[in-house]
């Protein structure tokens, strides 16, 4: 038995000339226009990382430099040296402002984004800014080696452009009774201080440049793909 399968010619559209569906079209307007917006997202340059920073040290006969770097495990080193201070233990940290216009007074507080009471560098319950002390050998010098686990470089809790701020006296950690003890750490007057500077980025600006170009370029032929697809 033979079935006649034979259609209409009327019921068939030829794929080449058939025109879509509106509802097809506009989501394939809409697919485009997604595709050109992540195109264009990806040509914005990245933000650049930091790798280390500096800050040169000035005070009343106090001088010196410290480097910080930005290590692979998250932690920020921090050496140098600053001579000038006589024997003894001072207080270290890093200040909110890097404004100096007045003296080292004008940094204002401990840097403490995040509201919490001053303590030692390994309390969970610290500033961010808390460094603890540094120590002065018989020479007058200071020798700073030291890593932290909350200060970055770059992004959250970024110290770039605060002031570090070297004090005259010893950092209690918040432990004693002294009415300074939790703000500050009751460590005295201000020594010396600078503000922190970038010494190294990665990657650099030229490769950040051309990246960016590229990706211009690609988010410009989706636009035109797109503008020659709905013509």
């Amino acid at each position: 038995m033979c079935l006649n399968t034979i259609l209409p010619s009327t019921t068939l559209a030829d794929p080449f000339t058939a025109s879509p569906r509106p509802d097809n079209l506009k989501m394939f307007k809409t697919l485009l226009f997604v595709a050109a917006a992540v195109a264009l997202a990806s040509a914005a340059p990245a933000d650049e990382k930091v790798n280390k920073a500096i800050v040169k040290l000035v005070g009343d006969g106090v001088t010196g430099a410290v480097t910080f770097t930005q290590q692979k495990d998250g932690t920020v080193r921090l050496t140098g040296t600053i001579t000038g201070m006589p024997a003894g233990e001072y207080g270290f940290h890093i200040h909110e402002t890097g404004d100096i216009t007045q003296g080292c007074g004008s940094t204002g507080a401990h840097y403490n984004p995040e509201g919490k009471d001053h303590g030692h560098p390994d309390d969970e319950n610290r500033h961010v800014g808390d460094l603890g002390n540094v120590k002065s050998d018989s020479t007058n010098t200071i020798k700073v080696d030291i890593v932290d686990k909350l200060i970055k470089l770059t992004g959250d809790h970024s110290i770039i452009g605060r002031g570090l701020v070297l004090h005259s006296g010893t950092d209690d950690f918040g432990r004693t009774d002294h009415p300074d003890s939790k703000k500050t750490g009751n460590a005295g007057g201000r020594a010396a201080c600078g503000v922190i500077g970038i010494l190294e980025e990665a990657p650099s600006k030229t490769n950040s440049a051309s990246t960016s170009t590229s990706n211009i370029l690609v988010a410009i032929s989706m636009y035109s793909l797109i503008a020659i697809l709905l013509n």
